[in-house]
């Protein structure tokens, strides 16, 4: 099977099942798991920041920053097809009492300039805007980066208003490797970033809150009220580690075979509109005679497996399950269709 519906399908390979037979454990609630406590403190380097947290789930860390970062009756800007907002089920007004107003962006990103005029006027009739929540790379934006001088002009309009700044960066890696960045330049801008393990990096499950000292500090406590106290969890840790040392460079070939299904794509009457494809995601409008879930299924005859995220859209997704000849592959389908 051919398995493009998401990069979390991913599953570990030899060597990542030797780190975690090797992983030395303890009782991370007692911060006594020597794999976890390493996977903290790498991660925390790597983007200049003070301390880090580790977690189950990207949707955990995503909101327990959120929860540390507001009060409830608060408001959070985000983009309108933000992660935190679509698929989080429903978290930030269950786990953190606050509402969201959307910004209808571009690909998923949203500018400064509609960041300073969604931002409530100090006015008790309005909810307190705390918090401004960015997605890079932006999923339902067919894996867009932002450019890095927006960010930093969005970062400049929190500290005039007070406001928080979080980063949803499941995918960054995707964004730091395609944009040739620094992981570094990333954690001077904001207050709270989270990555994903186990997305790009092949991580079984994972994922890490990264902030300043006191921040995590508050974050560790959240994170047992919301149920992630884990005990032995060093050995999923040492998945983590590996693919930190290991998974990051290669983000790079995800992206060429990405770029290679955009060009297949293209020249097919039935394919609309493609979004620029700029890293692992690649999400086109599909014209007569398919619909979207039509293509799916023909798409699924040949054994490949893809997700219709509308009506009228696909989105495929490519990883380190993925081989040149499974792209090959799926190329051949394409054409003859």
């Amino acid at each position: 099977m051919i398995d493009l519906r998401s990069d979390t399908v991913t599953r570990p390979g030899a060597q990542m099942l030797e780190a975690m037979k090797a992983a030395a454990v303890g009782d991370d609630v007692f911060s006594e798991d020597p794999s976890v406590n390493e996977l903290e403190e790498m991660a925390a380097d790597m983007f200049g920041m003070q301390s880090a947290l580790y977690c189950p789930t990207g949707t955990m860390s995503n909101q327990i920053g959120i929860k540390c970062h507001t009060q409830p009756g608060d408001e959070i800007i985000c983009e309108k097809n933000s992660h935190v907002y679509l698929y989080e089920g429903g978290g930030i007004a269950f786990n953190s009492g606050a509402q969201v107003k959307l910004i209808d962006g571009d690909r998923g990103q949203i500018t400064a300039d509609q960041v300073k005029n969604a931002i409530n006027p100090d006015d008790l009739h309005k909810a307190r805007t705390s918090l401004v929540s960015l997605e890079n790379t932006a999923n339902r934006g067919g894996g867009s980066c932002y450019d890095f001088g927006e960010i930093e002009a969005i970062r400049k309009i929190c500290d005039e208003q007070k406001l928080a700044l979080h980063l949803d960066g499941a995918r960054l890696f995707n964004a730091i490797v395609a944009k040739k960045e620094s992981s570094k330049t990333y954690g001077r801008v904001f207050d709270s970033i989270s990555i994903c393990l186990n997305k790009g990096l092949g991580c079984p499950i994972g994922s890490i809150l990264i902030g300043e000292r006191d921040f995590i500090r508050k974050a560790r406590r959240v994170r047992k009220v919301f149920g992630g106290g884990m005990r032995q969890a060093g050995f999923m840790a040492a998945t983590g580690l590996f693919a930190l040392k290991n998974n990051i460079e290669r983000l790079e070939l995800d992206h060429i075979h990405a770029k290679q299904l955009e060009s297949a794509l293209i020249q097919k009457s039935f394919t609309g509109k493609i979004l620029p494809v700029e890293t692992n995601i690649v999400i086109f409008e599909v014209l007569a005679p398919y619909s979207a879930p039509g293509l799916v299924e023909k798409f699924k005859a040949s054994n490949i497996h893809c997700i219709a995220i509308s009506t009228n859209q696909i989105r495929l997704v490519t990883h380190l399950d993925i081989s040149e000849q499974m792209i090959k592959d799926v190329i051949k389908c394409i054409e003859a269709l």
